[in-house]
């Protein structure tokens, strides 16, 4: 009796780069909670990224390192809008402060004469 070819062995899975969960979990906090943990998220995930390319398939996690990046960069995005907005938010109360008391000014030197 003939022995049947043994089959070959399915290819391991590589383990997670150490810093792929890091970044998907700082770029979900940098969303949720805190805008100023979501350039951390990018730089970690876009590290990470390059390093699991760069294994030749030694690493994985690129997924979860690539997620954390994206949200990162999101992150990013918004918090600097959020502080142009505040920025533009100051100046025009600034303005409009300014306007206002130049008009109260006016009026009562109007109003003395």
């Amino acid at each position: 009796m003939t022995q049947q070819p043994a089959a070959p062995p399915y290819p391991s899975v590589p383990p997670n780069h150490p810093q792929s969960t890091t970044a998907l979990v700082l770029g979900i906090l940098g969303l949720v909670l805190c805008g100023a943990i979501a350039p951390f998220a990018w730089n970690i995930g876009s590290q990470a990224v390059r390093e699991i390319d760069a294994s030749g398939g030694a690493w994985g996690g690129r997924s979860e390192a690539n997620a954390g990046r994206i949200m990162g960069i999101v992150g990013t995005v918004l918090l600097a809008l959020g502080f142009l907005a505040f920025i533009a938010f100051v100046v025009v109360f600034v303005v409009l402060g300014a306007t206002s008391m130049t008009t109260i000014h006016t009026t009562h030197t109007h109003l003395v004469r």
